[in-house]
């Protein structure tokens, strides 16, 4: 053990002797290859663990990866030393002139992102319906995005949304319902009023969900309001932003914070209502869930459910967005490649 470790050692010293003389990155390559590689002296070490009692084959593994990582911390030592070195020489250099203007290379316009071309539709639709655009931080506290919304701790509901949450307590909102009683707080009674936003859920990822999206809520408030005024402003929306009517189905949903509570499907646009993994091969997709605001959450915002009624909806932004592209996977939206955004919206 003691010769090994000897040995070991001198292959540190020896490569930190050479990788402090290097004098270029092609020879920082060499080294890198010849001490860290598989085939490298220092990972060959490890093949000597047979010779090792099994009883100290833990330290001297210890030893080994410690070898490794201190030779691999005078490598990017000894990189950064030669790039300041570089850098140095130019700014030496009696023809270098900080002053010259850069180089004019073409410049490339970008794109609006889909789902930030289909949230201005929505906000301007709704802003001609007299509706407020409202924007609500995305970290939030328990109560404003489950108490307040009639979704107490012991609550089954909350199995239905998986959260993120942050150190001190809060979460990272799980719906933009969250922001319903702060609306009704801060502006009273009657309202109307929409607030898009991210959303995060810790979830798996597939074609139609992904751990951050997108969406927008939407809550009116006032005197005798029913279902029949939640449909009318979700056709219009529906069709102000597809440029035609298009194919919706109602059916009962449960959500804590209304009641009754419905889910508004629409046919799935990528495939035309056959089937894709988009709406899961059923034709179609999950788009808004909605109802009657419960009157537990109209208490919660200091209004009075013998008075004041509503209806409330929270739209899925990445999958309307899906939908009116024809995009086939979520995850693109949350991806960075230019070719994929530079097909939407006009440049800016």
């Amino acid at each position: 053990m003691d010769s090994i470790l000897n040995e070991l050692d001198a292959l540190v010293v020896q490569a930190l002797e050479e990788i402090g003389s290097a004098g270029d990155e092609n020879s920082l390559r060499e080294l890198e290859v010849k001490y860290l590689g598989k085939k490298g002296s220092l990972t060959a070490m490890l093949r000597s663990m047979g010779k090792i009692p099994k009883d100290q084959r833990p330290v001297f593994g210890k030893k080994v990866n410690e070898a490794k990582a201190k030779v691999a911390d005078a490598l990017q030592v000894r990189r950064t030393e030669l790039k300041d070195a570089d850098i140095r020489r130019e700014l030496e250099d009696e023809e270098f002139d900080p002053t010259l203007p850069g180089l004019e290379l073409p410049s490339r316009r970008g794109s609006f992102h889909p789902v930030s071309i289909v949230q201005a539709e929505v906000e301007r639709i709704f802003e001609q319906m007299g509706f407020r655009i409202l924007d609500y931080g995305e970290a939030e506290s328990d109560w404003y995005n489950f108490e307040a919304l009639n979704i107490p701790k012991d609550h089954p509901a909350r199995d239905m949304q998986d959260t993120i949450w942050l150190k001190d307590g809060g979460l990272l909102r799980t719906h933009t319902s969250a922001g319903q009683v702060r609306a009704m707080q801060e502006y009273g009674a009657p309202l109307r009023a929409v607030f898009p936003g991210k959303v995060y859920r810790y979830e798996r990822t597939d074609a139609s969900h992904e751990h951050t999206f997108h969406q927008v809520e939407g809550l009116m408030i006032d005197r005798n309001i029913s279902t029949a005024n939640l449909i009318a402003v979700m056709k219009e929306l529906l069709s102000a932003i597809f440029g035609y009517e298009v194919t919706v189905r109602l059916r009962p949903g449960y959500f804590p914070f209304v009641e009754p509570g419905f889910e508004l499907d629409i046919q799935c646009m990528a495939c035309g209502g056959e089937g894709c993994p988009v709406c899961k091969y059923s034709g179609w997709v999950e788009l808004l869930p909605c109802g009657l605001v419960h009157p537990n959450v109209l208490r919660s915002g200091g209004l009075d459910p013998e008075e004041w009624t509503g209806w409330a909806f929270g739209l899925g932004l990445s999958r309307l967005a899906m939908m009116k592209y024809k995009i086939t996977h979520i995850t693109h939206f949350m991806g960075g490649d230019l070719r994929f955004f530079a097909q939407f919206g006009e440049p800016v």
